[in-house]
């Protein structure tokens, strides 16, 4: 029996327990459209995320209160005093590497806006916080340094509480309330894609010092957003800030508790984690992949089980054991491939759509990975049936009810 004749005999099996066929195709191809899907979310979560980091700018770097060594004072606050140090600093050429300071303060309020109220985070902080954050003003315009100086009531929201609270409607011109205090709308922030840690779109941002007079008081600060001169100069411009910094604290390098970090080093942890979690998501839909490769095995031993007396006549009149092995060994591989090939294009008609608040991104070795796999299931668990098949006697095969 020649190559074409063992192909030929394993898809006229397929065909004549089509249902059956259908159905072990199928347990192949959800597990190989869970494996790419599934991968595709990771890789999309991290891609989300990495775009979130990168919009911010490689420039940017972030101070924040805490984290120091062990032996150090256990928590030193970042004051108003810490970001004019710097600002003078800055002005008069003391630290060349970075370009701004923008100082931050947060709080949560309830915000008014006709007959709508939502609960949402503030943001006082300088006008530079536009540019050095890569926020675009899609309505109206931010505030200015006069209006920080005059500590005005102004705001600017976020895409998605503008919509909460207005609607279609625009925005721009209008006055909300935040606790009993009225505010005029500047503008509006263009959308900004959310990836689950914080997003932008929620949040109003307002002059420091009207935030200070009205909702924080003159405390400390959240945290201090700089900006070095340009992607080669984040080190250094780390280093003048830290020592600035330690100068207006009155403390050595060894006594600092503040953080400061840039987004190469947030990236770097987000890969570093949304990897684990697409392994675990790979591991998770592997088992709907090995229970596929089962169900070939269940479905390849019935079918030899059922054609017994088929292969006894065979092999009398002449099929080697290569034949026979050949035959249900491909019957098995084709199932397996065609499920995966299925299942491949399952996955790509998934990745247009969301999963998880997430759109899955099709990973090229995840698609090579799954349909190797999916082969491999056929050859291997098709293997133990075949081989049963191939080593059955013809006078014991023809004897069979």
């Amino acid at each position: 029996m020649n190559a074409l004749e063992v192909f030929r005999s394993a898809f006229r099996g397929m065909g004549a327990n089509a249902m059956r066929s259908a159905l072990t195709l199928l347990g192949v191809l959800i597990g190989v459209a869970s494996v790419i899907s599934l991968v595709g979310v990771g890789a999309g979560s991290q891609k989300q995320i990495t775009d979130r980091i990168d919009a911010l700018g490689t420039t940017t770097l972030t101070v924040r209160s805490g984290g120091g060594s062990s032996g150090a004072i256990r928590y030193q606050n970042l004051t108003p005093e810490v970001a004019d140090a710097l600002s003078r600093a800055v002005t008069a050429g003391l630290a060349p590497d970075l370009a701004a300071v923008v100082p931050q303060v947060t709080s949560s309020q309830a915000i008014t806006a006709g007959t709508k109220t939502s609960t949402a985070q503030i943001i006082g902080t300088s006008a530079d916080y536009f540019s050095v954050t890569g926020s675009t003003i899609a309505q109206g315009t931010g505030f200015t340094a006069n209006d920080l100086t005059t500590a005005r009531r102004v705001v600017v929201l976020g895409a998605g509480l503008a919509d909460t609270l207005y609607g279609t409607a625009d925005p721009v011109g209008t006055t909300l309330v935040i606790g009993s205090t009225p505010y005029l709308v500047n503008g509006v922030m263009a959308a900004k894609d959310s990836t689950g840690i914080e997003s932008t779109n929620d949040v109003l941002i307002a002059p420091l010092s009207r935030m200070q007079r009205s909702i924080t008081g003159y405390g400390n600060l959240g945290s201090i957003v700089l900006q070095a001169t340009g992607s080669d100069t984040v080190d250094a411009a780390k280093a003048e800030a830290a020592a600035v910094i330690n100068a207006a604290l009155g403390i050595d390098a060894t006594d600092a508790t503040y953080r400061i970090t840039s987004q190469s080093q947030l990236l770097a942890t987000v890969t570093s984690t949304t990897s684990t979690f697409t392994a675990m998501l790979a591991a998770v839909a592997g088992i709907s992949l090995l229970v596929g490769g089962i169900g070939v095995t269940n479905i390849m031993l019935v079918t030899v089980t059922e054609r017994t007396r088929e292969i006894g006549i065979r092999k009398a009149l002449g099929a080697t054991r290569g034949a026979i092995l050949g035959q249900f060994l491909t019957e098995a591989t084709a199932l397996s491939l065609l499920g995966g090939l299925a299942g491949v294009v399952a996955a790509f008609v998934v990745s247009h759509f969301s999963i998880m608040g997430v759109r899955p991104v099709i990973v090229t070795s995840s698609v090579l990975l799954a349909l190797g796999v999916s082969v491999g299931i056929g050859v291997f668990f098709g293997g133990y049936p075949a081989a049963r098949a191939a080593a059955m006697r013809p006078v014991d095969a023809l004897r069979h009810e």
